[in-house]
């Protein structure tokens, strides 16, 4: 499942029976750039126990990396 979040498709899934893992991409499919690197697509979090917690964390790490661009513009 897909949920639209800050720009960013986060597509939830579950990797092995109660693993749950999102995988983050930006909606315009534009890679996405880490300190100057390229990636398509960015896998993040743990093996969270259910689908709400591996979105919860995507949707974290989006705003971490939000912060950082920002800080990283002044």
């Amino acid at each position: 499942m897909t949920t639209l979040y800050d720009g960013f498709d986060i597509e939830s899934f579950e990797a092995g029976k109660g693993l749950w893992h999102a995988r983050i991409r930006r909606a315009d499919f534009s890679p996405l750039a880490i300190d100057g690197v390229l990636f398509p697509a960015m896998e993040v979090g743990f093996a969270w126990p259910d689908r709400d917690a591996a979105i919860a964390d995507a949707k974290h790490h989006i705003d971490r990396f939000r912060r950082r661009a920002d800080s990283d513009d002044e």
